[in-house]
């Protein structure tokens, strides 16, 4: 008998793992974690997972060790991996938007411009995509790596700027930086080895993991809304409702009022349901939703 297939699939540890197995989850995957372990329990026999760093990540999907990853654009960028980039996954440990990476001085320095670094030292974990950023721009200057609290290194005097992700600047200000040029965008990606997409069932596969993932990150900014509505009030409050798609109206049984069930943005919530009220709707009800696809 043939052994069943299996999708290699790398879960990126560190500061995005908590988000990505809860990610995982909402679209129907329960990971299982253990102690120490690098290889988590996930309930599909179809996958094996591997925890590793988001660093590191592109070049395990390159070299075949895995089929499948999550990780950063940057990442891809700083390690030139060779993959097929299949989809952006926009959510992140914070916001749930893209992360920068961002040339920073201390907040009293003269330096405004990344031309003013000429000479200089910057410090970064992004070694390889800052020198080419700064070789480019024709700025000779001298790139080390940071093994970490890269921060800190302006204020110790160790570099005279820092290249480093944030996604809202509050960690960049709280050590007395001051950002002066932003380097770059990232997001999370859904990457593969080339052989793997090649392959059907394992291509296959990895389209059914982005669509169900796609459908829980859509989901998270949207709730359902149910009402029920005499039918006089119609148009009035057909007119305030923002839907997604067109809003699912049916007849109440023996009545003249209507049900009304719609999707939308989170956000509107809070100033839609009163105005709903106030025309007349009853029984509003809100709902929260898994995926939307």
């Amino acid at each position: 008998m043939a052994a069943q297939p299996k999708l290699k699939l790398g879960i990126p540890k560190g500061s995005l793992q908590d988000a990505t197995i809860k990610l995982f989850e909402r679209s129907g995957w329960k990971i299982r974690q253990h102690h120490r372990n690098y290889f988590p329990e996930v309930n599909d026999d179809d996958l094996t997972l591997s925890m590793c760093r988001a660093q590191e990540m592109s070049r395990y999907v390159e070299d075949g060790t895995l089929d499948a990853g999550l990780t950063g654009k940057d990442w891809i960028l700083e390690n030139s991996s060779d993959v097929v980039e299949v989809a952006d996954l926009v959510y992140s440990k914070v916001s749930n938007r893209p992360a920068r990476w961002v040339l920073a001085v201390a907040g009293d320095s003269p330096y405004k411009r990344p031309e003013d670094l000429k000479g200089k030292k910057i410090a970064t974990e992004l070694k390889n995509f800052t020198q080419q950023y700064f070789d480019k721009a024709g700025i000779p200057v001298d790139v080390e790596f940071s093994w970490g609290a890269t921060e800190a290194k302006v204020v110790e005097g160790l570099a005279d700027a820092i290249v480093e992700v944030t996604e809202t600047g509050t960690t960049i200000k709280a050590h007395g930086l001051r950002i002066i040029a932003e380097l770059l965008q990232t997001n999370t990606k859904l990457i593969a080895n080339k052989d793997a997409w090649n392959d059907p069932w394992k291509r296959e596969k990895i389209e059914t993991l982005n669509l169900m993932l796609q459908g829980a990150l859509c989901a998270e900014k949207l709730v359902g809304l149910k009402m029920n509505v005499p039918e006089d009030k119609m148009d009035a409050i057909m007119e305030k409702l923002p839907a997604l798609t067109s809003p699912t109206v049916a007849h109440l049984y023996n009545t003249t009022w209507l049900s009304i069930e719609i999707v939308v943005d989170e956000s509107a919530v809070r100033d839609l349901i009163p105005e709903l009220k106030r025309l007349g709707a009853e029984g509003i009800i809100e709902y929260s939703l898994n995926k939307v696809i």
